[in-house]
């Protein structure tokens, strides 16, 4: 009879280890860059009004509104060679997905660039198996100066428009069957405003905000982000001590996303946009093992990471030429399960790159839909022959 019960002991107990969630690891991506050549100007966002892609420096690389530079060279986030390299990074890397910094339906400012930008990468996402969610930036519409009541409507716009064409989707997050909804802030809607934004969605999200906002805007849950401010620069131990207040709150049994960053240095000030937000050092990698490490030891079961590519805020964890590959192969690291190689990472840049040289030239591009193919099934080493062989005879 003891030895019984010691079976259902046990086997209670790795059934329970098996239900638990596992944890989704997922990048805050920006989809608003732009170029001359796929989008006939250059975007703000490589610009800020200051800098000036179409001049050289003296390394070779455009003049770009970043103190890095992406290793594919800028792009445009409505590029579909770009989209394609990316969400094979982010599989390759073992990433789960992305949440896509998302202001609105409406076509003031960049807003309908960066909703159709959005809308071009979710199939590229999914054709990965990678899931989504949206971050939610109110501020559009505060930017809009909208008259009294208007801004709810067009915030119902927004969320309604979410939520009949996303969030029912297979991939997008959920947590508890809920939809999940960041709002960067909120920096325009108060409580009685997100009550009736909330009233009027039928899959009833999960709304998460920042830690010093989410309450008293009645989100759900909260998740951290750089702890930036003054202009300052947060030493570790300031950082961690944010980072074990957010984490706090989710033993307590509120909501958490867990936050991860590879450091913090914004641009603003040398564009003249405005003061610069502070800076957190990187430490030649260590701050991101160290806040990977406590989001992993945390109770949260979604982590974010704060950048893919937030080239003016120097939260960038996509390969560049400053940092390589070096942050996707901690990702890697961390993935034990994760079957690909350090070496797969390269694959997608090269396919990259032989894609901008394919133009015009019909048998190269059959070749490389087919090494595209094969690293969408997880292929890499027949991948890796298959663009080795063009990239010799290129």
């Amino acid at each position: 009879m003891t030895s019984l019960r010691y079976f259902l002991f046990c086997f209670v107990a790795i059934m329970s280890q098996a239900a638990e969630p596992e944890k989704l690891m997922l990048a805050h991506y920006m989809p608003w860059y732009g170029t001359k050549e796929v989008s006939g100007q250059w975007g703000w966002h490589w610009t800020m009004n200051h800098f000036n892609p179409d001049q050289l420096k003296q390394d070779g690389q455009r003049d770009a509104a970043s103190h890095d530079y992406p290793l594919i060279g800028l792009y445009d986030s409505g590029d579909d060679h770009a989209l394609e390299c990316q969400v094979l990074l982010m599989k390759l890397a073992g990433l789960d997905g992305v949440i896509i910094d998302w202001y609105g339906t409406s076509a003031a400012n960049d807003y309908a660039v960066i909703h159709a930008n959005t809308r071009k990468l979710i199939p590229w996402l999914k054709k990965a198996g990678l899931r989504f969610a949206l971050c939610y930036e109110d501020q559009a519409i505060g930017q809009m100066k909208l008259k009294a009541g208007e801004d709810v409507k067009q915030g119902l716009l927004d969320l309604q428009w979410a939520e009949q064409h996303w969030f029912s989707d297979e991939s997008y997050v959920k947590q508890n069957d809920r939809p999940v909804l960041l709002v960067f802030g909120p920096q325009h809607f108060k409580r009685a405003q997100w009550d009736q934004l909330r009233a009027a969605l039928p899959s009833r999200p999960m709304f998460f905000g920042l830690p010093h906002l989410a309450k008293d805007h009645g989100m759900d849950g909260c998740y951290g982000w750089p702890p930036v401010s003054g202009g300052k620069t947060i030493p570790p131990e300031q950082w961690h001590q944010e980072l074990d207040a957010l984490y706090a709150r989710g033993k307590a049994g509120e909501a958490v996303i867990a936050s991860v960053f590879p450091g913090f240095e914004d641009i603003y000030k040398q564009a003249g946009v405005h003061d610069s937000y502070g800076s957190i050092a990187p430490r030649s990698g260590q701050t991101f093992t160290e806040s990977l490490d406590m989001a992993m030891q945390s109770s949260a079961t979604l982590i974010q990471i704060a950048t893919w590519n937030d080239y003016g805020e120097g939260t960038v964890i996509e390969p560049t030429r400053n940092h390589g590959y070096r942050y996707l192969e901690m990702l890697q690291q961390r993935k034990t399960a994760l079957k690909f190689r350090v070496a797969d990472l390269r694959l997608p840049v090269m396919l990259y790159q032989l894609r901008k040289r394919s133009a015009g030239d019909a048998e190269l591009a059959r070749e490389l839909d087919r090494a595209a193919t094969l690293l969408f099934d997880g292929k890499c080493i027949e991948a890796e022959a298959v663009l080795a062989a063009k990239l010799q005879t290129k």
